[in-house]
């Protein structure tokens, strides 16, 4: 067991039929649910943190957490910071031992998101730290993340080769019609593989990731309403388009709005049918199953990344 980069999964999942599973983390019950899940399908397996986790939960603590799931399993992790906005907080986590971290520079001018990532790139790999970087952007409202539909661009590929070329980044995140959040798509689901697969040709050693990729399980949306939530139409990136994704490049698909969706459906319904009862684990407890049921599916079913550790 240790914490290990994304190196290696990355070129073991690279040019192959599966994907490694990126699921963002905030507090003890998800780590355990997601590392139970990858240690009884024996797959590989990142966590990764916010913002919005680094400052509710504290990178200390989401270290030791991480570091606890190791021992407890047995199982390699990498630990990722995700959508790291600048120099200093890819440096924090460095130093604070994340194994590795994004630096996001889409919202810059192209050549400022250059400079940036370069510098990141250096920094990190001079400690053995691998990096993320991603190119064009992506709709949706995720943490501190927040782009309207206006706003978004897809990843075009001649910038793309451009771009790992110039910054040596060892993964790069790009947009062809995924969103942030649960609110996916207005109509018919789309993602362009057409530009992926140009990308991916043009860059073929360089993994590539895709964010805002939950396919937001009906399961989840149904009990959350159910049980006294709102979540009208949520529509999630169908699994077959993340699975065709998995052929042309993609190597990290990154989960974060179904872990949500599948905790706060099981916690409304224990206290809905339990209103009297105060005690955290007997409703935390659910939700931490839920959350590995939902992991196990995404592993087995969508990732195909079972047994591939």
């Amino acid at each position: 067991m240790a914490l290990v980069t994304t190196k290696d999964m990355f070129a073991k999942a690279l040019n192959s039929d599966y994907a490694v599973g990126a699921f963002n983390v905030n507090n003890m019950e998800i780590i355990q649910g997601i590392v139970e899940a990858a240690q009884e399908e024996n797959a590989p397996l990142i966590l990764q943190v916010s913002a919005g986790a680094r400052k509710y939960a504290k990178p200390a603590y989401l270290v030791k957490l991480v570091e606890a799931a190791m021992l407890d399993t047995g199982l390699d992790i990498a630990l990722h910071l995700d959508h790291g906005e600048d120099f200093d907080i890819c440096k924090k986590c460095v130093d604070d031992g994340f194994s590795s971290v994004m630096i996001d520079g889409s919202k810059h001018p192209f050549e400022e998101n250059i400079r940036l990532t370069k510098e990141v790139v250096e920094y990190a790999h001079a400690h053995g730290v691998s990096v993320e970087a991603e190119l064009g952007k992506l709709a949706g409202v995720e943490d501190n993340i927040k782009v309207d539909s206006r706003n978004a661009t897809f990843t075009v590929p001649e910038e793309a080769a451009e771009f790992v070329a110039k910054t040596g980044v060892d993964s790069l995140a790009v947009a062809i019609g995924t969103s942030h959040g649960a609110y996916k798509f207005k109509g018919e689901p789309y993602l362009d593989f057409e530009r992926l697969q140009e990308i991916h040709k043009l860059i073929p050693d360089t993994p590539l990731v895709l964010h805002g990729a939950s396919t937001v399980l009906p399961e989840f949306v149904a009990k959350c309403n159910e049980y006294g939530g709102d979540i009208p139409g949520a529509q999630g990136v169908p699994e077959d388009m993340i699975r065709t994704a998995a052929k042309y490049g993609v190597c990290k698909v990154n989960i974060d709005t179904d872990l949500r969706l599948a905790m706060t459906a099981e916690i409304r319904k224990y206290l809905t049918e339990h209103p009297a009862d105060f005690d955290p684990r007997k409703y935390l407890g659910p939700a931490r199953d839920a959350i590995k049921r939902m992991v196990q599916h995404k592993i087995r079913n969508v990732l195909n990344a079972s047994g591939k550790r």
